[in-house]
């Protein structure tokens, strides 16, 4: 049976006829390490088949995920940053900002849109962590205030997805004010009875954490979600201790009071539609 056996000694293939995977075919957990197929991973929206855990992803992926047959219509998309300060660190904000609007695609780090999901029209401001951090600055404030406009003049629910390394330091105060500015429009959404739903993915810290993203009806979020202020290390360092082990994760942080519960994404759209029918 010469057709096991190789007979010819040093065959070459030549470069031409090799074939490689192309670039994003398979996935590997950074959890358990587990290889699967994209295409798999995609339909586990975007978490492990094996330990679950969940990969971040922003905003077109929660969008695609939630809005029915993944249609939707995005508000203020062309608006960007100015340099109302002119700062400059290693390089002008100016040119910083335009470098990661070529890098990501995205014009900063939230976007906003409104559409249906399983039928129920509903508003979504969604965090990119790949635009700076995911650092909220003017724009993300004044998307967020207006996206909360739309929802109050049109009745419909509220759902913020934080992912955010906190205040935009670029912007220093103008970055702080959109606390207070985020705050009072939410405050209005209570006063009108109209739903909103704070989802807190990985990362949520800083500014964010201290304002919006803690403001919900309802405060959820994913497994594994590492939520908190200021970031471990700092604490560490300013306390002298070490810290409890797990802090600052989501299900540390649902433990001691600060969530309502953890929702896996693959129920998420199902979680989601069921509060807003329930706060109606």
């Amino acid at each position: 049976m010469s057709w096991f056996t190789r007979k010819d000694k040093g065959i070459l293939t030549p470069t031409e006829a090799k074939r490689e995977a192309p670039d994003g075919l398979w996935y590997q957990c950074p959890s358990c390490k587990k290889v699967m197929h994209t295409r798999e991973h995609r339909l586990f929206a975007w978490t492990c088949s094996a330990c679950n855990y969940h990969e971040k992803i922003g905003s077109q992926d929660y969008f695609e995920l939630l809005f029915d047959q993944s249609r939707y219509t995005e508000m203020d998309a062309f608006m960007s940053s100015g340099d109302p300060l002119k700062f400059e660190d290693t390089k002008r904000y100016p040119d910083r900002i335009k470098a990661t609007e070529k890098k990501t695609g995205l014009k900063d780090a939230v976007r906003t849109a409104h559409g249906k999901m399983n039928d129920v029209d509903v508003v979504i401001a969604a965090m990119d962590f790949s635009f700076i951090g995911g650092s909220m600055g003017s724009v993300v404030g004044e998307k967020i205030a207006r996206a909360i406009d739309y929802s109050l003049k049109h009745k419909i629910p509220f759902l913020m997805i934080s992912k955010s390394g906190g205040a935009r330091m670029m912007e220093a105060g103008f970055s702080l004010m959109q606390m207070a500015k985020t705050s009072a429009k939410l405050a209005l959404l209570a006063e009108a009875k109209i739903p909103y739903v704070s989802l807190l993915t990985d990362p949520t810290t800083g500014g964010v954490t201290a304002s919006y993203a803690m403001l919900g009806d309802f405060n959820i979020s994913e497994p594994g979600a590492l939520i908190g202020f200021a970031g471990p290390r700092v604490i560490r360092e300013t306390i002298g201790k070490d810290l409890p082990k797990g802090f600052q994760s989501a299900e540390f942080v649902l433990e001691h009071g600060f969530l309502d519960f953890i929702v896996d994404r693959k129920d998420l759209k199902d979680k989601l539609t069921a509060l807003f029918n329930m706060l109606k």
